[in-house]
């Protein structure tokens, strides 16, 4: 997938993320979208070192590997941001 259609993904992807794991986030939603877009990059690059290969399009392994991607960086992002605030 080229750049643009991890970046719409990810935008999707992070609202999903957010449904996934309800609450309060430090920055809104506008930060969990970022995370999102994040993680559909990080979710990628992770499933190429595991030997998954590269995604060609939109289908539901892109998607379960971005949204998984997304939970872990903003789980991340929720105990950095709870850490600083305790």
């Amino acid at each position: 997938m080229g750049i643009i259609s991890w970046i719409v993904l990810g935008l999707i992807v992070g609202v999903i993320a957010k449904l996934v794991m309800p609450g309060k986030d430090p920055g809104g939603i506008f930060v969990t979208i970022l995370i999102g877009i994040a993680g559909a990059f990080v979710g990628g690059f992770i499933s190429s070192l595991l030997g998954f290969g590269s995604f060609s399009g939109f289908n539901f392994k892109g998607l379960l590997v971005s949204v998984g991607g997304a939970v872990l960086l903003l789980a991340a992002y929720r105990m950095l941001k709870n850490r600083k605030t305790s």
